[in-house]
Parts: structure tokens; C-alpha cells; sequence
């Protein structure tokens, strides 16, 4: 499973929201991967999660790790508490030990290194490069056409 968070109202936080809508057509139908895209709640959509049982589940979304706009890194579960993750309601480490006290479920977060934030800006062409390149590691690697 892929879950994408973020606002799409605040500049380059909707990244998240962008790649579900990006990788959405791509997957389709697969029997093996779903997207779903939590938006700026994505506890709301625990119950679907739990519905779907996945084994894993990659989290997309905007991090801020003291890099430059548009850097991508793998966080671990454990590594959360050191990066500032959030502008959602609920804290993203809440959310994933809420997700595994009662799936058995390996979680692994992409964090991408967020510009503006802004209520009203667009996504920086940096955050924009590495969304296309998130969604062309997925074509060329996980993506049966």
C-alpha cells in the first residue's frame, strides 16, 4: 500500500496528494498495490487500510530534514521524533503505532524535503523533479504496463 499525506492548499506539502494522483492511473486495478491518499487526515482513513491488510506500506510526505527543497530520503519508523512532520492533526508516529498495534504491518516513510509551505503556493519546480522521479522509479520498477 502507498499512502500519501498532505494539503494540497500549502505549496509543496501537497506533494503527497500530487503522487497519489499521479500513481493512481499507473497502478489501477492491481491486486498487489493500493493508493490511497490521506490528504491533510489521513487518520481518517485507518479503516480502509485495515480493510485492505496490507503487509507494507510506504508513507509519502513532506519532511522537513534541514536538506534542500526537493531531497528524498527513507525514514525510518523510529527516526520520526528527529524531523518535523506535520501539519496534520494527528503526529505521524500516533498514526503508524495505531496502524500496527492491530495489523501486521511493516511501515516505511519517504520523506520529501518541502520549499514553501504557504496557504495559496503552488509546488516548487525542485518538489516537482522529485515527484516525476518517485513516479519513474515506480514506472520502471514496480509498474507492469
Amino acid at each position: 500500500m502507498i499512502l500519501t499525506m498532505g494539503n494540497e492548499l500549502r505549496g509543496d506539502d501537497g506533494l503527497g496528494p500530487c503522487i497519489a494522483q499521479k500513481l493512481s492511473p499507473l497502478i489501477g486495478d492491481s491486486p498487489s498495490t493500493v493508493v490511497i491518499d490521506g490528504g491533510a487526515v489521513p487518520e481518517n482513513f485507518t479503516g480502509a487500510i485495515r480493510k485492505e491488510k496490507p503487509s507494507h506500506i510506504l508513507i509519502i510526505d513532506a519532511v522537513d530534514m534541514g536538506e534542500l527543497p526537493g531531497h528524498i530520503r527513507i525514514i525510518k519508523t523510529e527516526e520520526i521524533a528527529n524531523y518535523n512532520i506535520s501539519t496534520h492533526a494527528m503526529p505521524l508516529s500516533f498514526l503508524i503505532k495505531y496502524m500496527q498495534s492491530d495489523m501486521d504491518v511493516e511501515v516505511v516513510i519517504l520523506g520529501l524535503q518541502p520549499g514553501k509551505m504557504e496557504i495559496g503556493s503552488k509546488i516548487s519546480k525542485e518538489v516537482k523533479k522529485s515527484i516525476d522521479n518517485i513516479i519513474n522509479f515506480f514506472k520502471s520498477n514496480y509498474l507492469v504496463n
